[in-house]
């Protein structure tokens, strides 16, 4: 829907207006006194008011010594034709004996094209919506920004017939913006976003619901700290974004990220709390932290990243010490042999695991003898206890014998 004669502007935004369910009058006048737009591409008219009829005009352009070309006088008007930006200008027509009529000043330009607008809640109270010109049009541009509600309750409907609508509010501070205020968190909303120049308008028509374009500022306060003691840990916490107001039934939960400063992953962890302690860094590098926000309910969309914060985990104090005596016995052992051939690598004898080792060993060899021991011992006992069982046996067969043997007269 598009209109290029100027002097149907007001009635065509009226209609704009109108499919958004509100209607603003949008003033003729462009500040521009004897200014005369016209459309590139097209014939443009330059009329000399006053001029009798069949009377003879002549037109001049400041600065050029003749008109634009192809360009004829017709019943006192200037016409140019297939305008181009090369024809805009000031021009004067003039009477018979070359007296001053009129003066008008040509700018060209095209008709607006249809913007392109986004929307974003940074809390649940009120959401703002930003608009960029499709068309570059090389005319003053103007912006008509309505909503109306689309969601209407019953007691809603009794009070107003054309449902809730009103101004998205324009911040003259931050153009290409506009803000609906107070708005409702559960309710949609229709966006009429109408570009108008002095040629004619186009509009927009954008449907919103809140819960899907909430989008939190980045927390603020983001600190991070080592933890005395602690070469893996660190302490994070930040606060709410202030524009989030303070309510508990809309909440916000976190995502903190953090890598070391020579590393190019990050790492990721989620919280509903307002502090987190990093188990996982690594002592005695710098580390990169930073949060963002989003709705308790997975409402909408994280927030942006938060400004970074850096902090190093404090040093292991034992690995520390370990590394200054090794040091130090190397220099010692570089002083005291003046040999130009290099010493080898100290050894570090009171390595806990060193000592381990030698004790797992000692063990097993001495479970292996005690063992061995065991099966020997038990060997010689089994060995001697057969041996004992054959000397009894011959002796009680010689008994036996000896009895049968006997008269039997000794019996009487």
């Amino acid at each position: 829907m598009r209109s290029s004669i100027p002097g149907l502007g007001r009635v065509m935004v009226f209609l704009a207006a109108a499919l958004a369910s509100a209607s603003f009058a949008i003033p003729e006048d462009w500040g521009e006194e004897g200014v005369q737009y016209g459309q590139l591409g097209t014939d443009v008219n330059l009329s000399c008011p006053g001029v009798r009829a069949g009377s003879p005009v002549q037109w001049r352009r400041a600065g050029a010594t003749a008109l634009p070309e192809g360009s004829a006088v017709q019943q006192g008007s200037l016409v140019l034709p297939s305008a181009s930006l090369a024809s805009m200008g000031t021009y004067s027509c003039h009477g018979k004996d070359g007296g001053l009529l009129h003066t008008v000043s040509l700018r060209l330009g095209h008709l607006p094209g249809v913007p392109f607008v986004s929307c974003r809640a940074s809390d649940y109270e009120n959401f703002s919506c930003s608009w960029t010109s499709t068309v570059e049009t090389f005319l003053p541009t103007r912006y008509i920004t309505t909503y109306r509600k689309k969601s209407l309750t019953g007691e809603e409907k009794r009070r107003n017939r054309n449902g809730h609508m009103g101004l998205c509010l324009q911040d003259p501070s931050r153009p290409g913006t506009c803000t609906v205020h107070r708005s409702e968190f559960w309710s949609s909303y229709r966006l009429n976003i109408t570009e108008v120049n002095p040629l004619g308008f186009n509009y927009r028509l954008l449907d919103v619901t809140m819960q899907a374009i909430i989008k939190p500022d980045p927390p603020e306060g983001l600190v991070v700290e080592p933890i005395p003691l602690a070469p893996r840990r660190l302490h994070v916490s930040w606060k709410y974004p202030s524009s989030w107001p303070k309510e508990p039934h809309f909440q916000l939960r976190f995502r903190l990220q953090y890598r070391p400063i020579i590393h190019r992953s990050w790492s990721v962890v989620e919280t509903v709390n307002l502090s987190e302690v990093i188990t996982d860094a690594f002592a005695g590098l710098e580390h990169v932290v930073q949060v963002s926000a989003k709705d308790f309910l997975d409402a909408g969309n994280w927030s942006e990243w938060s400004a970074e914060a850096r902090a190093t985990p404090v040093r292991d104090l034992a690995s520390t010490a370990s590394e200054e005596t090794t040091t130090d016995a190397r220099l010692e052992s570089l002083a005291e042999e003046p040999s130009q051939a290099p010493n080898p690598e100290p050894i570090n004898h009171s390595d806990p695991l060193e000592k381990v080792a030698v004790l797992v060993s000692l063990g097993i060899f001495a479970f292996f003898v005690l063992a061995a021991v065991l099966v020997i011992t038990v060997l010689i006992w089994l060995r001697v206890r057969k041996h004992g069982k054959d000397k009894t046996k011959p002796n009680f067969l010689v008994a036996a014998t000896h009895l049968k043997a006997l008269p039997s007269e000794s019996w009487c």
